[in-house]
């Protein structure tokens, strides 16, 4: 074999290397996407993973016309929606759920605790971006 074809075959086999992990990345970050904010969502009707209602800052708990409780099964059916979406259209999905996150980590400042759980809603805003542009990325191709 000739020393081009040779360096064809191996770049060929990096690059085939590379395109399935980040297909690979792009799979597990949009089922994680996906997949924890409908069971997060489907558990503020259930309270099996914890009394969602103590996250709402009373700041917005006090603008709302209604009460926590059902202010936060709104956002239960609003995240089984953006987890939807993240499954099926992943590019806005993902991009939903980073601006959701990033929001719940502000309400999450507001109450003047659990500082560290909006801090890890934070860092889970961030990969739901790095999934909007790992997608995007692959969409420009």
């Amino acid at each position: 074999m000739s020393t081009v074809a040779s360096d064809y075959t191996e770049h060929t086999n990096v690059m085939t290397a590379k395109r399935s992990s980040s297909e690979r990345v792009v799979s597990l970050l949009k089922i994680t996407f996906g997949l924890v904010p409908i069971v997060a969502g489907a558990d503020k009707f259930m309270h099996l993973l914890v009394n969602w209602d103590q996250y709402l800052a009373p700041v917005i708990a006090n603008m709302i016309p209604f009460s926590a409780h059902t202010f936060m099964l709104i956002v239960g059916v609003i995240e089984i929606i953006a987890g939807v979406i993240v499954l099926v259209k992943p590019k806005i999905g993902s991009l939903i759920v980073c601006i959701w996150l990033l929001g719940i980590a502000i309400n999450l400042l507001l109450t003047g605790k659990y500082f560290d759980v909006a801090v890890r809603d934070i860092v889970m805003a961030m990969g739901a971006f790095s999934l909007f542009t790992l997608v995007s990325d692959r969409t420009e191709r």
